[in-house]
């Protein structure tokens, strides 16, 4: 990274600078723009990376800093990667490594079966360091409709781009992922590729990527002073040791982020893509709301869900919530243009709308944050359900900053009543409220469908989530 960006760092000791990214151009704008400036070491890790353009590019820009000398490694899930390892495994000068890899290669499925009690942690962690200095992290893997606005199912999610003593923790801990016996090198694992890859072809997709990175405003993003917001950042994170099912509780990311919850004495916003309460969990919320902290949580509606166990686990917890007083909404999942938080730097709004929570509705709810008493914000990979409890290895920050934590509130009050649908008791059943009516049943199903979630949240697969 440049010498005037060390200089920004080491004159706030013990800060760190941090931007929120929720914009889905520009957060792979500053990934490509940072992985350039690599002079020393990029560390890669992620629980998804599709074969699609932005898969393609952010491996090719890997590739490029690999071959001017920078010592790229890279750590994918094996679940969530398996379409890209062949592209990994076809570039030169990379160092990639699969987390809790299958043993049978080809085919998957009976690993399913045979293996299934492993298989089924992994590591859910999101990370991009570039020379111990910036570092991106969040709810976003690498894939199309984590960045590009007119994909089809583009996710509302969030980012972190963070720069100083952070990244250093975050490169620290990535080591100990890397170095961990679930981690095993591609090589072992895939037949060596037959030829070098080919760039993917330059698609009006690609241009529009490459075009956001070029652009002076992205440039400005990691280099200029006044688009930081200079703050007291905690890393919490899982250890790797928690995929074998007996690292101790206190070593887990859990306790502290529940704990951050607690803090709260005035207000309580979760935003969780996947939100599946748990006994424990339900009581946090509604003790919060019995001291008299108000306590709002988005999530996904049914028709914004893209695993509808996860709803089907969520739905038998809504009447209790709403009695105890929390708040719950719901993404409505309509058409429309794609989304974001509404917090794109003051140099890439384009338009008055952009400064909006959401745009218009969204696809999908993929972020997962919170915010408390307008001070505390937390942007991580951990979603509030149980699998990210106690299966998944997790990642995030706690960011000390009334400044940033105020953006995001307002922000979620703008706009969660235009986006979201707000859930109430009426009438002795749930209702939607849109506007200034109320819809029953629940919005966008059918009776088959709603019969069978019900019959779904029954089944014993909690163990699952």
């Amino acid at each position: 990274m440049t010498a005037a960006l060390a200089t920004l760092c080491s004159a706030r000791p013990g800060q760190t600078g941090v931007q929120l990214l929720d914009d889905g151009p520009a957060a792979l704008a500053v990934r490509l723009h940072i992985v350039r400036r690599a002079r020393r070491s990029i560390d890669v890790q992620y629980y998804i990376w599709r074969d699609d353009v932005a898969g393609r590019l952010l491996l090719d820009e890997l590739a490029a800093a690999a071959a001017r000398g920078v010592k790229v490694r890279l750590l994918m899930d094996d679940f969530g990667c398996a379409a890209a390892e062949h592209l990994a495994a076809a570039l030169p000068g990379l160092e990639v490594r699969m987390f809790n890899p299958a043993r049978l290669r080809w085919p998957r499925w009976p690993n399913a079966i045979f293996d299934f009690s492993r298989l089924n942690r992994r590591m859910h962690n999101k990370s991009l360091t570039v020379d111990e200095i910036a570092t991106v992290i969040g709810g976003r893997n690498i894939g199309d409709e984590y960045f590009d606005a007119g994909h089809a199912e583009m996710a509302a999610d969030l980012d972190v781009l963070a720069i100083g003593a952070i990244a250093g923790e975050v490169a620290a801990n990535f080591q100990l992922y890397w170095d961990f016996p679930a981690a095993v090198p591609l090589a072992r694992l895939a037949a060596p590729a037959a030829a070098a890859l080919a760039p993917a072809p330059l698609c009006g997709r690609r241009r529009a990527y490459l075009a956001a990175a070029e652009n002076p405003a992205t440039l400005a993003l990691v280099d200029e002073a006044q688009d930081f917001t200079w703050a007291s950042v905690t890393m919490l994170s899982d250890p790797p040791e928690k995929i074998s099912g007996n690292c101790a509780e206190d070593r887990l990311m859990l306790p502290q982020l529940l704990a951050a919850m607690a803090w709260a004495k005035q207000r309580l916003l979760l935003v969780s893509a996947y939100f599946v309460p748990t006994p424990a969990s339900q009581a946090l919320l509604c003790g919060l709301v019995e001291r008299g902290v108000q306590v709002d949580v988005l999530t996904n509606s049914l028709l914004s869900n893209n695993v509808v166990l996860v709803h089907a686990f969520y739905a038998p917890w809504r009447a209790a919530l709403l009695a105890a007083g929390v708040r719950l909404w719901e993404m409505r999942g309509t058409s429309g243009d794609r989304v974001s938080f509404g917090l794109i730097p003051r140099r890439l709004r384009r338009r008055r709308a952009a400064a909006s929570f959401f745009r218009a509705s969204a696809s999908e709810l993929h972020a997962k944050s919170f915010i408390t008493d307008g001070r505390w914000l937390f942007v991580g990979s951990m979603n509030f359900d149980p699998r990210s409890w106690r299966l998944n290895t997790e990642l995030g920050f706690l960011i000390d900053s009334p400044v940033l934590a105020k953006r995001l509130e307002t922000a979620l009050d703008d706009g969660l009543p235009r986006f979201a649908w707000r859930l109430e008791a009426h009438g002795g059943a749930l209702a939607w409220c849109e506007d200034d009516h109320l819809i029953q049943p629940e919005p966008g199903t059918t009776s088959l469908q709603r019969a069978a979630l019900w019959l779904l949240g029954r089944l014993p697969l909690g163990h699952l989530f």
